[in-house]
């Protein structure tokens, strides 16, 4: 009989300048006597499924599908599982600098010890945010990893801690280095549009670039450059020469079903009755 493991085990999806994303799924039950680990870097968990007991020197918080386990580094913690078996969680962790640095730029101001709490509460504020990374994990829906670290991280930073300060509206210099950003894209629409990329043509940070451009466009940069070629495959349907599968792979999705599931929540209706309107 094949050993079933206990204890978490963590699938990397992806990572960028100073973060990285895995699903880890714990198998622990009741019978399994918790041990004590430490958080080497800042660490928010988006639990999405089970429940469990998370412990530390700050006190103790009972985690439940929606809430935010929050980490600081050095911290030691243990997770137990006295009332039911395993937990499923999108699971987040920031090296300290870096997350820092989104910190200051969000307008929070963190403590030496980092975060004052332990848990976030499922909170409506932060469904949405929830709800697209969410999916993201699951493959229902294009990622935009990049810009989903860095939003997770400054919402889980200002729920715990507050802002300190709001944060300055686009100026002049900025609005010109975002548009820079939106002709790459323009110019460009199959090439590197990552976040990193585009707020290094605007010559901006990745969040200070993220939060103008949302505030400019009313998109995120993910958002806007699949609007853009979601846009330029209809041109290709109505023009009712391209196979379906050939426009989904041209736009950059790896299947026809995510690429038409996508389209018609942008167009009401699906490639094949578009292009046969």
């Amino acid at each position: 009989m094949a050993e079933i493991a206990v204890g978490p085990v963590a699938r990397l999806l992806a990572k960028g300048e100073g973060w990285t994303a895995s699903d880890v799924v714990c198998s622990s039950g009741p019978e399994d006597r918790p041990f004590e680990e430490r958080h080497a870097r800042f660490s928010i968990a988006i639990v999405t499924a089970g429940t469990f007991q998370y412990r530390s020197t700050a006190g103790r918080e009972l985690m439940t599908p929606g809430s935010l386990l929050l980490g600081s580094p050095g911290q030691s913690f243990e997770c137990g599982h006295e009332h039911g078996r395993g937990d499923r969680c999108l699971s987040f962790w920031y090296e300290p600098e870096a997350f820092a640095r989104l910190a200051a730029e969000a307008g929070v101001r963190l403590s030496p010890r980092g975060f004052p709490v332990l848990r976030v509460p499922p909170l409506r504020a932060l469904a949405p945010l929830l709800a697209r990374a969410e999916a993201a994990m699951s493959g229902e829906a294009p990622s935009g990893w990049d810009e989903i670290g860095l939003q997770i991280g400054v919402a889980a930073a200002r729920a715990a801690v507050g802002p300190s300060r709001a944060p300055a509206a686009a100026t002049l210099s900025t609005e010109a280095r975002v548009t820079r950003a939106l002709r790459r894209i323009e110019r460009d629409l199959d090439g590197d549009l990552r976040l990193a990329t585009l707020a290094a043509e605007a010559r901006l940070s990745p969040y200070h670039f993220l939060r103008t451009f949302r505030q400019l466009t009313s998109l995120t940069p993910h958002q806007y450059v699949l609007r853009a070629r979601l846009r330029r495959a209809a041109r290709r349907l109505a023009a009712g020469h391209a196979r379906i599968v050939d426009v989904a792979l041209d736009s950059g999705f790896g299947d026809v079903s995510n690429f038409n599931r996508v389209f018609r929540a942008e167009f009401g209706v699906s490639p094949r009755v578009f292009r046969a309107g």
